[in-house]
């Protein structure tokens, strides 16, 4: 039982807010109990503290526009802490793999899927995770990610003769919980198992108005919206998740989001790599397309380690390079990250509250003060985020990893009509992907007539493969084992490899 109305009221007048209860007196009963719960689990002084936050973030942000360059205190990550695909010999790239394999065959390892986003530029109302680019089995990128978790478990054991487990914990929100979890129950969780997929809520905060208040979408509901892919580090407390990961075992946590399609779930390469080097805390990054790609960059400032967003360097900073050509400042970031859970600890005990919030300006629909519904035609509100990255700064040993980008990173954000990260886009890297793993292990591909289609063993970032050809993370990975089942065969084109094609190809070998 929360405090009386008028207790409310008299707390909301005293921070500035009293507008959220102006139309208290038109709600139904259903109405108001909602709105109570939301005005007492906000709390008025943190209600205050926060409207003012926001307004004042906008402020400074809008008045500094242009400034805080950061170009005198950047240097890159230093080369005894950037690992590289690329640039490692095999064996090298073996010994990772067999590291991180190890970890997970002894249940160390989880992965955190970051799912509290919508599919609004997507063009869609349900979660990312949910959405089917179009491949000729029609998987969502949740099954493509499950499924690359059973594999990667199948792996592990495999090698050191174990039985193991990586559990799944998935951060969604308000908006993505019910529909997510409806999802899981209605494919049964992809055969994992129930008690191994963890879902969590991340916070809302409400929205606010450049004059600091909170905005009402409804006349008896809060404009809110999620606390940004940094609320992960708070939610980890409000859930006790670390507590679950620790009674698991789990020492080492992949964390990733959920548009990537072509992400690497519990990297085993990437994994083994960090815990070799005793990382408390490791990004994976691609290196950039072109000088000016808008895309933060992983680097160091002042001798710490963060994300720079492009906004913070100039363009002479942007494109300046090393002897050996490459940009000096190439590290692009792909929110694909390695925590130890001791790190996670620190970060929620200790620095959670030093998280900088970020500024984002948004078009929220509001109801006026006759009730009416607006819904604006330019931004009007600020919402308040944190993001995800903003703990490297804390790390006492952070490594970064530079992953090959037509290999892990194709994000699925737009929808069709836009020039890139579009659905299109997404399925074609998985299937240019597959079709380059396919001609490695020994497969050709013929047409309709059975004439070879010839081979094209690098497709630039927007060019489509000859041919369709789409491997079940079932069957493999990244691209391991294939020779048995392409070796030396002719392929038409569609081509799907799954359990069943795989098995049946086997018999009649």
């Amino acid at each position: 039982m929360g405090p009386p109305e008028e207790e409310i009221r008299r707390r909301l007048e005293r921070v500035g807010q009293a507008h959220l209860l102006r139309f208290w007196a038109e709600l139904e009963p259903a109405q108001r109990n909602s709105l109570w719960e939301t005005l007492v689990q906000l709390d008025a002084d943190e209600l205050g503290e926060h409207c003012k936050r926001a307004a004042e973030a906008c402020a400074r942000e809008q008045g500094g526009r242009g400034q805080g360059r950061l170009d005198g205190e950047l240097q890159p990550i230093p080369a005894e802490f950037l690992g590289s695909v690329c640039r490692s010999d095999r064996a090298t790239l073996e010994r990772w793999e067999e590291e991180g394999l190890r970890q997970i065959s002894q249940d160390k390892v989880a992965v955190l899927l970051l799912a509290g986003g919508q599919g609004t530029r997507l063009g869609v109302s349900y979660p990312k995770g949910m959405y089917d680019v179009g491949l000729p089995s029609h998987k969502t990128l949740y099954q493509i990610q499950a499924e690359r978790i059973r594999r990667v478990e199948q792996l592990a054991g495999e090698r050191f003769g174990t039985q193991c487990i990586i559990p799944w914990y998935i951060m969604t929100s308000e908006f993505t919980l019910g529909p997510t979890e409806k999802f899981f129950r209605e494919h049964n969780y992809f055969n994992l198992k129930k008690s191994n997929v963890v879902m969590f809520e991340q916070r809302m905060l409400p929205a606010v108005t450049f004059d600091g208040k909170a905005i009402l979408e409804e006349k008896g509901k809060v404009a809110m919206a999620p606390d940004g892919n940094g609320g992960l580090y708070r939610a980890l407390v409000d859930n006790k998740i670390l507590e679950d990961m620790d009674q698991r075992g789990i020492r080492y946590i992949h964390v990733y989001c959920v548009d990537n399609i072509l992400v690497k779930m519990a990297d085993p390469v990437f994994i083994g790599f960090c815990v070799s080097k005793g990382a408390d805390c490791g990004a994976k990054v691609v290196e950039k397309a072109y000088p000016t790609e808008p895309v933060g960059v992983v680097c160091r400032v002042d001798g710490v380690c963060q994300v720079v967003e492009y906004s913070e360097i100039t363009l002479e900073s942007v494109q300046m390079r090393n002897p050996d050509g490459r940009l000096t400042f190439s590290a692009g970031n792909v929110c694909n990250h390695f925590f130890t859970l001791g790190f996670l600890q620190e970060i929620a005990e200790k620095f959670e509250p030093q998280l900088k919030h970020h500024v984002a300006i948004k078009k929220v629909p509001f109801v006026d003060e006759e009730g009416n519904l607006v819904k604006p035609l330019k931004p009007n509100g600020i919402k308040l985020e944190k993001f995800v990255f903003d703990v490297f700064q804390f790390s006492k040993n952070f490594v970064a990893f530079e992953v090959p980008r037509e290999d892990e990173f194709s994000p699925l954000k737009n929808g069709d009509t836009a020039d890139k990260d579009t659905p299109t886009t997404a399925r074609q890297a998985l299937l240019s992907q597959h079709y380059r793993w396919a001609v490695k292990a020994g497969a050709a591909f013929v047409d309709a007539n059975g004439q070879r289609i010839p081979e094209k063993y690098s497709l630039s970032g927007d060019e489509e493969s000859p041919v369709v050809c789409e491997i079940s993370p079932l069957v493999s990975y990244f691209g391991e084992g294939l020779e048995t089942y392409l070796k030396a065969k002719n392929l038409q084109s569609p081509f799907l490899l799954d359990e069943d094609v795989m098995k049946f190809m086997a018999q009649h070998e």
